[in-house]
């Protein structure tokens, strides 16, 4: 039998231990009728990324950025490596991650099982192993952009593979035609945030989005930045008009919002609700904080994918 060829891609910076933490859990993943090849992105790390790889992990070939690459150019980077191989698919990972073991295996199973179709891990906690994260954002225009669930479990989502509106970038299985028919992603306009717009393009293209919840990845929990509305005044007129990268930015938070959202019209309207809602949150707590989430297999229970 032909083993699948898959291609592994991490863009990593000054987070040594991590990365090397990741590229051993991804070491003892199954591999059965798979052909395995990994290749990580050092954007510049000073920390001894690349030399503590080269002697643990030799096998792993190393690209290395400029250190301006930041997540999207760096994944795409990485993609474009990748693609010099003629993968079957392309998996890009984040390097704060630890695998289950028959993870890929489910991944490359379920695009196989169904064509046109991109596959999403399930993403847990790895602090709280049954809490779900990040996992099947909903779009909601009257509530400023993407709903993340907060209060999702491995006892609260579909046991089948479902259908989303877009997968959240920590670990993907891009079959390699999909990235030959829609490019890299947009490093111009979202040059942190990349994923939010690819998998949405994807879509829009006729690709189907699932997560395969038997392919379970355990992440590093995200740990949030100052809130704008508690930084002094300078800071804050700095970090909403001034710093591009930084995902409190107004005009980042447009980019984001626009080129994610099913179409420009709901992004437009949905950056607009973003902002009364911000002003609305500094006089007022959030309405929607508190309130309690249904069962994502509820939610989804009509995007099961049939046979």
């Amino acid at each position: 039998m032909k083993k699948i060829k898959v291609e592994i891609i991490m863009p990593v910076h000054n987070r040594r231990e991590l990365t090397l933490q990741c590229l051993k859990s991804l070491s003892r993943v199954d591999r059965t009728n798979l052909e395995v090849h990994i290749i990580v992105v050092d954007d510049g790390s000073t920390d001894g990324t690349a030399d503590s790889i080269r002697i643990n992990f030799p096998e792993v070939e190393i690209v290395h950025g400029n250190g301006n690459l930041w997540y999207t150019a760096g994944t795409n980077l990485g993609i474009k490596s990748a693609l010099k191989h003629k993968p079957d698919y392309v998996l890009a990972a984040n390097d704060d991650s630890v695998f289950d073991e028959k993870f890929l295996r489910k991944m490359v199973e379920c695009a196989e099982k169904y064509p046109c179709s991109v596959i999403g891990a399930l993403l847990l906690l790895w602090d709280e192993p049954h809490r779900v994260f990040q996992v099947a954002p909903q779009w909601n225009t009257w509530q400023g952009g993407w709903r993340h669930w907060q209060n999702q479990t491995v006892w609260t989502i579909p046991q089948e593979a479902w259908e989303v509106e877009i997968i959240v970038g920590n670990c993907v299985l891009y079959p390699r035609a999909v990235i030959e028919k829609v490019g890299l992603m947009n490093e111009k306009k979202l040059d942190q945030y990349g994923d939010a717009e690819y998998t949405p393009r994807m879509r829009k293209r006729g690709w189907r989005l699932l997560i395969e919840p038997q392919a379970r990845v355990f992440c590093q929990p995200n740990y949030p930045p100052q809130k704008v509305l508690e930084m002094p005044f300078r800071k804050k007129i700095k970090v909403l008009f001034s710093e591009r990268k930084n995902a409190n930015n107004l005009f980042y938070r447009y980019n984001f919002l626009v080129y994610s959202a099913p179409t420009k019209l709901k992004g437009f309207t949905a950056f607009g609700i973003f902002f009364v809602r911000w002003i609305w949150q500094r006089f007022l707590s959030d309405p929607q904080a508190g309130k309690d989430e249904p069962k994502l297999s509820d939610i989804f229970a009509k995007a099961i994918v049939k046979d």
